[in-house]
């Protein structure tokens, strides 16, 4: 049965994914400098053929997915209507995901058809509209909402996630948006599964009870 899965969300030993002043140059705000790190050297393994941890864990999210959920902040930098609509994405023409995304947000446009099978939907209708157009797009596979954290939150204070997968690394945001800020109802309806340490950051899986 397809699953909805948050993957390798990656957040501060504070608790944060994001900082203050998401802009272009900082796309995930101040103080955020090697949030990722973890993840491109966990590439690096995996390619290498060296493994571990980390590169067991990065390989996760394409796995039996077959379309992804995010909000308009992961999509870009910029906010309100769309001063035009030569923004496509921070991934450049051949996007990582290969299938529909689905792109939540209050201004509109068309969908965006780029490079290796990746179909950008901007949409401003409920979540359990996006998952359900979200589910027949992904053909029995299962569905991963992305990000940012105001949309992790909207799915978890909806009782749609079944899986999330987040990230822990050593370093201080001090502010900024929380991944699990707003969601004290709902996470009773969670458990942590397991966790497991690298060097480099600790995982936490967190599943439907």
């Amino acid at each position: 049965m397809a699953k909805v899965r948050v993957e390798n969300f990656t957040i501060t030993l504070d608790g944060y994914s994001t900082g203050l002043g998401q802009r272009m140059d900082a796309p995930f705000g101040d103080r955020m400098e090697g949030l990722h790190d973890w993840m491109f050297a966990a590439f690096e393994d995996r390619d290498a053929g060296r493994g571990g941890i980390d590169a067991e864990q990065v390989s996760r999210y394409p796995e039996g997915s077959g379309a992804t959920i995010m909000g308009r902040n992961m999509f870009g930098p910029f906010r309100g209507p769309w001063e035009d609509e030569s923004w496509t994405g921070w991934w450049g023409p051949n996007p990582p995901y290969h299938h529909d995304v689905f792109v939540h947000t209050h201004h509109l446009r068309p969908d965006l058809s780029m490079e290796g099978g990746t179909t950008f939907h901007f949409t401003d209708e409920p979540v359990e509209k996006v998952l359900d157009r979200a589910l027949t797009a992904a053909d029995g596979k299962d569905v991963v909402i992305g990000g940012g954290a105001t949309t992790v939150q909207q799915y978890l204070r909806a009782g749609l996630i079944d899986v999330l997968h987040v990230v822990v690394v050593p370093i201080l945001a001090g502010a900024g948006e929380r991944l699990l800020d707003n969601v004290t109802d709902a996470l009773g309806n969670y458990k942590v599964a397991s966790t497991i340490t690298s060097p480099r950051a600790t995982h936490v899986e967190i599943v439907r009870r």
